[in-house]
């Protein structure tokens, strides 16, 4: 079965290692993954800073590039929410809205697709380590999909997942939020990684690539051991 592979400007641009996984994966759950040419940014920074006009012709280009995908996978549920905002963007007698409609049916976070639409909660990875998992507001709240990561990690031989603190807090980043208010976004980063150090685990796992960045950042600024591992490189085998 062929996919189509969604690579977020963070992954292509700051973490190509998790596209790499992602791709892994894929061909791990019996998926073929092709990547289109020429994608761009989804637009999720834009409509996140009121500026939804701005985005309507990235829709547009995302609906004609990813449109005839039998479905559209992607390693961050920030961008795939972005995707399923896109009918919103146009008038009820625009015939981009019901493209936009279709396509956004058949877009899946990366976690989501294993599970729900391929049914593989176990994908023979190994990783022998003790880790935390950071469950990201995307894949929580809005997308509602952090069963499936669990699932998905619960598959992983070795794997030990042990409790963080506070698991349903942000790590602070918030696209434009880190931006805008950088004192209330350190402070709550500054709580989020007390809670992944008091969890005594070896690694700190997330779907959501912008959270990976962000707790990556403040774990090499404290010179931690912790090891931040997107949950792509988890499930393609992780390092022993």
């Amino acid at each position: 079965m062929d996919v189509y592979l969604f690579v977020p400007c963070l992954v292509e641009h700051v973490l190509p290692r998790v596209g790499e996984a992602t791709v892994a994966v894929l061909e791990r759950a019996g998926v073929s993954p092709r990547l289109p040419a020429g994608q761009t940014c989804c637009g999720q920074f834009a409509y996140k800073r009121g500026r939804a006009e701005a985005v309507v012709p990235l829709a547009k280009r995302f609906i004609a590039l990813f449109e005839d995908a039998p479905a559209v996978v992607c390693p961050s549920a920030s961008c795939v929410a972005m995707v399923r905002r896109y009918p919103e963007l146009f008038a009820a007698a625009d015939p981009w809205r019901d493209r936009a409609a279709r396509l956004a049916a058949r877009t899946f976070e990366l976690g989501e697709y294993l599970v729900a639409e391929r049914g593989c909660p176990d994908l023979g990875a190994r990783l022998p380590l003790t880790a935390t998992l950071h469950e990201s507001c995307q894949v929580t709240r809005v997308l509602g999909v952090g069963d499936h990561t669990r699932r998905l990690l619960a598959g992983v031989d070795g794997l030990e997942l042990v409790p963080l603190p506070h698991p349903e807090r942000c790590c602070g980043f918030g696209g434009g939020f880190s931006l805008d208010y950088p004192e209330v976004s350190q402070a709550i980063l500054e709580k989020k990684i007390g809670d992944i150090l008091e969890s005594g685990a070896q690694a700190v796992i997330t779907a959501e690539p912008s959270c990976l960045l962000n707790i990556a950042s403040a774990l090499a600024q404290r010179e931690s051991a912790v090891r931040p591992l997107h949950l792509a490189e988890v499930l393609a085998g992780g390092a022993a």
